[in-house]
């Protein structure tokens, strides 16, 4: 697979989450994926897991934005990788309007029966250590 191939799967994610198409994201995935989500617990296990996650963000946001800023990627043999920031935006259910906050993304992807697809995801917030809290009104 190309880079430019890889920025359209990553195009595809963020376009099924601003459409809140579970099924467009079901296709995107691995069924063994392992997550790292923002979200307990401290790993989602299997598509299943992880659509359910998106499944949660869709019950919040009447209308959701979603933006990927610069985006890496390392392409090998069968296996790549990328990382970038990423920002979940929109209205809430109920009309208020937040700008979300920006996290850390990794992808990783491999050719399984000729489709690549995300087998491992990784969304983080910085940490402050002193307080414990998650620092999330960073900019990339």
């Amino acid at each position: 697979m190309s880079e430019t191939e890889l920025r359209n799967h990553i195009d595809k994610l963020a376009e099924g989450v601003r459409n809140k198409d579970i099924e467009g994201l079901k296709q995107l995935y691995a069924t063994d994926i392992v997550s790292f989500d923002v979200e307990p617990p401290l790993q989602h296990v299997g598509r299943d897991a992880k659509l359910k996650n998106w499944a949660n963000v869709f019950a919040v946001f009447e209308e959701v934005t979603y933006e990927v800023r610069g985006l890496k990627l390392t392409v090998g043999e069968g296996v790549a990788f990328g990382h970038c920031f990423a920002r979940l935006a929109g209205t809430l259910k109920g009309g208020t309007s937040t700008d979300g906050m920006w996290v850390r993304g990794t992808f990783c992807f491999r050719e399984i029966a000729g489709t690549w697809l995300i087998t491992h995801d990784q969304i983080s917030v910085p940490l402050d250590i002193p307080s414990g809290q998650g620092v999330t009104d960073l900019e990339p």
